[in-house]
């Protein structure tokens, strides 16, 4: 079951890349990076890397693609076309849609067993464990290089609304 969890969040975020390359609206680009994002976040969750596919939902999907949708609308990317979507997205969304709702449920409703914990060195351990291990390193070894990735994802965004500055 895991392996094909896998397989499909694979497929689903290989999909998603592709059709942010080939979308000619930045918000549609930026929405397909959203589904890229969040199928890493799921597959991180499958190799047993609970802590990164949190990280990947808050940061990345979250607090990254606010940005990212900020900044393409400070830029002002053009008029904002009315469609009524394809018909390959409804065709293909809706029961794609519905199967990996029922392959989730199904997933996490046989493993509730497993949920909320892990085996690591053959010791089954909570897995706030691993989180205090991860956040402790994070904090001591590793402070300056977070608050330097910190300050230059500010520098960007100044950046970008100099640039996107209308001159008077």
């Amino acid at each position: 079951m895991q392996l094909a969890l896998f397989i499909l969040f694979g497929v689903l975020a290989v999909a998603g890349a592709l059709n942010l390359l080939l979308q000619r609206h930045p918000i549609n680009s930026a929405l397909s990076l959203v589904v890229v994002m969040m199928s890493l976040a799921v597959l991180y969750w499958s190799l047993g890397a609970e802590f990164l596919a949190a990280a990947q939902v808050i940061v990345y999907s979250g607090a990254i693609m606010v940005f990212f949708v900020f900044v393409i609308m400070l830029l002002n990317a053009g008029e904002e076309e009315r469609t009524h979507g394809s018909r390959a997205s409804y065709i293909v969304g809706f029961p794609g849609a519905a199967a990996i709702f029922c392959l989730l449920s199904f997933v996490f409703l046989s493993e509730r067993h497993a949920l909320g914990t892990v085996n690591v060195g053959g010791y089954l351990n909570h897995i706030t464990s691993n989180i205090s291990e991860v956040s402790a390193l994070l904090f001591t070894k590793l402070l300056l290089p977070f608050e330097v990735t910190s300050v230059l994802i500010l520098v960007a965004i100044l950046g970008a609304v100099v640039l996107a500055r209308k001159e008077q």
